[in-house]
């Protein structure tokens, strides 16, 4: 079985789709925009898992701790540095095992992302 998407609802749309484009570099694969909802799937490429952002005014925008969505990076010194440098306060840097290196960093909604 293939997962097909992570929705985040969110009173923040606009950021949020901007936060996932930008950082991670997600292009919007799906937009229900033009159909009368506030609703874009975004994604590496087509038919990969995507991560799905409804706009939802009465979210509210407080994440959930027990959740996460991680990404790889190239290079996971510099996106903390960058993100830093962003004002996003990402989480020290995590060495849970030799070789893996990972932080974490608050989207507009309050979800977690994970970059290793």
């Amino acid at each position: 079985m293939k997962m097909m998407h992570v929705t985040i609802q969110t009173c923040r749309f606009e950021e949020e789709l901007a936060f996932y484009q930008k950082i991670p570099g997600l292009k919007i694969v799906g937009d229900m925009r033009d159909k009368g909802k506030n609703l874009v799937f975004l994604a590496n490429s087509e038919g990969e898992t995507c991560v799905e952002v409804i706009d939802n005014p009465e979210a509210e925008n407080s994440g959930n701790a027990n959740l996460s969505i991680g990404f790889h990076a190239e290079d996971v010194e510099a996106l903390r540095e960058q993100l830093q440098q962003e004002g996003l306060s990402p989480t020290p840097m995590i060495t849970p095992v030799p070789g893996v290196r990972f932080f974490f960093v608050k989207d507009p909604a309050g979800v977690n992302v994970q970059f290793i």
